[in-house]
């Protein structure tokens, strides 16, 4: 019985995330209503505020999936890769690809105002990630390595706005390109700032 209902409940999530996101993405954040999303779905209001507590919910469920993906592709391409800075590089390009497969949705959490909430989520993820990219390259604990490791993440996160902004694969390809060459030779000039953590 418990199974069942999880499933049904698991289910009943699946499907109001797929409406909010058709919904996000044809009328942004703030044109959207719950009337859109319960239309959308065909699941009732009350389901969609015990699942999400409203819209601003979804909106951040939404965004958490993105990003779980996300960090799991650049994850397994980084895994996949010998060379602390063939890891950093492997992870990066496998960013930048997600960041191309899902243009829509990724425009949608770059461009849009979201929930009041988002601005400060994104940026707690934000110094997530650059805690992650330094112990990732194995950077000493300098400010040196800090001012390295934030540029890094920073351009990584621009140029991901930059190829879901592109209006075709060969433009995704070469904007890919090009950041993987200058995070590379960014990589290779910053001597004296790699090192063991501390």
């Amino acid at each position: 019985m418990k199974s069942r209902r999880w499933s049904r409940s698991s289910g009943t999530r699946d499907t109001l995330l797929r409406a909010a996101r058709e919904v996000f993405l044809a009328k942004g954040y703030a044109e959207a209503t719950v009337a859109d999303i319960v239309e959308a779905s065909g699941i009732s209001v009350g389901s969609l505020y015990h699942h999400f507590g409203g819209k601003p919910g979804l909106f951040m469920a939404l965004w958490e999936q993105f990003m779980r993906g996300q960090e799991e592709r650049t994850s397994r391409a980084a895994k996949a890769t010998e060379g602390t800075e063939e890891r950093f590089l492997a992870g990066a390009r496998a960013y930048l690809a997600g960041s191309w497969e899902q243009r829509e949705v990724a425009r949608l959490f770059l461009e849009s105002d979201g929930p009041a909430e988002f601005a400060t989520l994104r940026r707690q993820r934000g110094w997530d990630w650059i805690g992650g990219n330094k112990r990732l390259l194995g950077l000493a604990d300098t400010r040196q390595s800090h001012v390295l490791v934030v540029l890094l993440t920073t351009m990584m996160a621009e140029a991901g706005r930059e190829v879901a902004a592109c209006e075709s694969d060969e433009d995704a390809t070469v904007t890919i390109d090009e950041t993987i060459r200058l995070v590379r030779r960014m990589l290779s000039t910053a001597e004296g700032v790699s090192g063991p953590p501390t």
